[in-house]
């Protein structure tokens, strides 16, 4: 009798805290809804969802992000341009030969007679 006396205590615990979390997920659920609908509305008014900040700060930014990019070196840059001219130089020549076939072959099928 003990053990199922511990057992229901120990079930209502559970169901109490499951139920504790749940309303509070609701909570945290509308107030994501609401931040949502100031954004929204701030935004209607043209007004930047993030604030002010302006001009200067969009090229603050900018910079810094420029800095952080990884250039490659002019041997990278020279080697994939050629591998770049190259593909495109064998797709071409591919396409004017297949284009040449076809168009061999439509005069082909209007001169018979």
């Amino acid at each position: 009798m003990a053990k199922k006396a511990e057992s229901k205590t120990t079930l209502e615990q559970k169901l109490s805290k499951s139920s504790n979390v749940k309303a509070a997920e609701t909570k945290g659920t509308k107030d994501k809804q609401k931040n949502e609908t100031k954004k929204a509305a701030s935004a209607k008014n043209g007004k930047d969802a993030k604030g002010k900040g302006g001009i200067k700060k969009y090229f603050r930014d900018l910079r810094s992000e420029i800095k952080k990019v990884v250039w490659p070196s002019r041997e990278k840059v020279i080697n994939n341009t050629g591998v770049v001219l190259a593909v495109v130089a064998i797709c071409g020549a591919g396409l004017f030969g297949i284009d040449s076939l076809l168009g061999i072959a439509v005069n082909a099928l209007l001169n018979i007679k």
